[in-house]
């Protein structure tokens, strides 16, 4: 794989036709960029008119674009092996399960090497150095999981498809668990935070966060378990993966190519996007400011970004805006990979310096629209823009860059490269081996499931429901034990009251002269021993039944 230092030479460049040589001079940087093929005009390829990307100006984000079919794939393969061969890592998320080939030398044939011939390129056969990578361990590759702290409340509201009220309302959750150190880690410790707030012993804490409805908190609870039940809860947990790992470089220099294995959530798409979203902002925030670099530190790919954008929040947006704005700063360069330029907000798409537009098509009055709009995000161009995106050929593309001043390089129709690594997946097996051959591997592949909010408060919830229980026995057993005394006291006076009944009969007849036993039972100290064992044979009675709450007071 070889990446061009050199610009044409000035006697190739003349022996060009006018509007081509014109637009070739566009392209004719001084230092590395990244060949993407050869000029096209009128139907003819000129493949002495190169058409490039300066290497530095990778991390000034850009837009892959085109129709389902036109060779988008293909291109993010075409430069992405260019990146590795200059030591840049790379990353793209593999939807359809078709970029996994990159890891492995291409086949040649009849088509490759007519494509070569075409564009000037000198193809040789090239596997590159890559992790896979898989969301949550669902489908082939090392596991990625996010911790529910880490992936925060605006992008969780993205995947649980929460209103705008409800999205401030997480957040407030989330403010409630960090201030009460509740950690977060996976969804049933949010589930569990939610349902204590929710609960009659959380309400007061409900009142003190401010601005929370028990209403709106049980919608989210009700969202958080609908989204467990579809099978979500693995991506998010521990270990919790270091995205820091996608700016790893082989052993041999090339930058590892990390791509993200996601045909097994596939039906997921707005949890995947956004996971993709969450690995960008982590990246953002522990990345330092490097300024302009002669390299990017890595180069992003997010494919299907229609699915990112489509029916988020205001907060969302700006979030994104943000990361796209700041994070070049940070040596990081993004291309976003869609249909048109309109499934991008205005507001990212000028932000996106580097363009690659493959065909579209204008079938219907929408797609002539959607057309027409993205012939007005180009510079004022040489070509017949409608005509030429209309009829463009699979592997063909109207291209326009920065260039090593930062000013839009000429647009350009042109005729792409093959990729020279596999074009198609690696066998499963291939796949299998290379994930498990990883250093990565063991680190990841176990899920860890330590103390966290869930454990805590359900440890709290218990504690709480054993002293309730407690106090109610402690109450039971107090009730008894003055219950039996009353007992005791009524025994002891009507034993009194028969006592003086039977001497006041006495009086009326002759009374016999009593027995020595009695005198005892008659007397004062026997009475009063006799209340006493009464009294004490209640407590008694009271302790056996209760015994087991009285030994817990």
């Amino acid at each position: 794989m070889s990446v061009s230092e050199q610009p044409p030479t000035p006697a190739t460049q003349a022996a060009l036709p006018g509007p081509v040589a014109e637009i070739a001079a566009g392209y004719a940087f001084d230092g590395a960029a990244l060949d993407l093929g050869a000029l096209l005009w009128d139907g003819t390829c000129h493949p002495a008119a190169p058409v490039r990307i300066p290497l530095p100006m990778l991390n000034r984000h850009g837009l892959v674009a085109g129709a389902t079919g036109t060779g988008k794939t293909k291109t993010l393969q075409l430069v992405a092996e260019q990146l590795s061969a200059q030591g840049v890592p790379v990353f793209l998320a593999d939807i359809k399960g078709d970029v996994s080939g990159i890891s492995a030398p291409g086949e040649d044939g009849e088509k490759v090497r007519e494509r070569a011939a075409q564009v000037g390129q000198e193809w040789r056969a090239t596997g590159f150095p890559c992790a896979f990578y898989g969301l949550g361990g669902i489908g082939p590759g090392i596991p990625v999981r996010a911790t529910v702290t880490s992936f925060g409340p605006v992008l969780l509201s993205k995947v649980l498809q929460l209103n705008q009220t409800q999205e401030q309302s997480l957040g407030l959750i989330f403010h409630y668990a960090d201030a009460k150190g509740l950690e977060l880690v996976d969804l049933k410790d949010l589930r569990a935070v939610v349902a204590f707030l929710v609960s009659d012993t959380g309400k007061a804490e409900l009142k003190g966060i401010g601005g929370l409805s028990t209403v709106t908190a049980g919608v989210i609870l009700r969202s958080i378990t609908a989204f467990e039940q579809q099978g979500a809860g693995g991506f998010f947990g521990e270990p919790e993966f270091d995205t820091s790992e996608f700016l790893r470089a082989a052993p041999d220099g090339r930058g590892t190519v990390s791509v993200l294995e996601l045909p097994a959530v596939q039906d997921k798409p707005q949890l995947f996007s956004t996971f993709l979203m969450w690995m960008l902002a982590d990246l953002f925030h522990d990345l330092p400011e490097v300024g302009d670099l002669e390299k990017p530190k890595l180069v992003f790919f997010f494919d299907e970004a229609h699915l990112l954008f489509k029916g988020a929040s205001k907060a969302f947006l700006e979030s994104i805006t943000q990361t796209v704005r700041l994070i070049r700063s940070k040596g990081v360069g993004i291309f976003f990979v869609t249909q048109t330029p309109k499934d991008v907000p205005p507001d990212v798409l000028a932000q996106l310096g580097n363009r690659v537009q493959h065909a579209l098509r204008a079938f219907t009055p929408d797609d002539a629209k959607a057309l027409r709009a993205t012939v007005r995000t180009f510079p004022n161009s040489a070509y017949d823009l409608e005509e030429v995106l209309t009829g463009l050929g699979t592997g063909e593309a109207v291209v326009t860059v920065l260039s090593e001043k930062g000013a839009p390089t000429p647009v350009a129709a042109t005729r792409l490269r093959a990729p020279e690594s596999l074009m198609g997946p690696v066998d499963a097996a291939v796949l299998e081996a290379a994930v498990r051959a990883s250093p990565l591997y063991g680190r990841y592949a176990e899920a860890v499931d330590r103390e966290s909010a869930y454990e805590r408060l359900t440890a709290e919830q218990q504690a709480a429901e054993a002293a309730a229980l407690e106090a109610a026995a402690a109450k039971e057993a107090e009730k008894a034990e003055k219950e039996a005394g009353r007992a005791a006291e009524k025994a002891g006076k009507a034993a009194e009251k028969a006592e003086r009944a039977a001497a006041k009969d006495g009086a009326r007849a002759p009374k016999p002269e009593p027995s020595l036993a009695e005198q005892v039972v008659g007397s004062g100290i026997f009475t009063s021993l006799a209340r006493s064992i009464g009294t004490q044979l209640g407590r008694e009675i009271s302790r056996s039944i209760f015994g087991t709450a009285r030994r817990r007071r």
